[in-house]
């Protein structure tokens, strides 16, 4: 066995070092908070991430929410009752098209090409919308999206 330093070995290799688990559980918790929004997961196209080379984590999609939107949701969303403090900050202004968070201590570049942005979104007529699927206290006369889906 080799010496260890403190609680971590000399021989392990770089990435499972403190700061490379830091950025990998800042792009987990922001990825995780991402799935749970439905709108985002059904609008967004061609949703897409990558590692920069300064170890910050870009974020792109096409379509779907503004990416200031994004921001502001992640920043509700990203939260732990164990640490202090906010998660997410906010680095400079965001706008529709881009928006950058520090989350954890790990820079978090959101990138939207040719976004809708939410209001759009949820005016636009759809053949199916998962938003309306999940809706069950709904009754109207028209058929329910999943009927329309199932050809019931």
């Amino acid at each position: 066995m080799r010496g260890l330093r403190g609680w971590r070995s000399t021989s392990a290799p770089k990435e499972i070092q403190p700061t490379g688990a830091r950025r990998y559980e800042a792009f987990g918790r922001v990825m995780a908070a991402l799935a749970c929004d439905a709108e985002l997961m059904e609008a967004c196209r061609d949703l897409t991430w990558w590692r920069g080379t300064d170890h910050s984590w870009y974020v792109e999609w096409r379509e779907g929410l503004y990416a200031a939107e994004v921001a502001a949701d992640l920043a509700g969303r990203v939260d732990d009752p164990d640490l202090p403090g906010a998660l997410v900050t906010p680095v400079g202004p965001a706008t529709s098209g881009s928006a950058t968070l520090d989350v954890m201590g790990v820079c978090f570049v959101l990138r939207a090409v040719d976004p809708l942005g939410r209001a759009r979104l949820n005016a636009r007529p759809g053949a199916w919308r998962l938003a309306d699927a999940l809706d069950t206290t709904r009754r109207t006369s028209s058929r329910h999206p999943w009927e329309e889906l199932l050809g019931g």
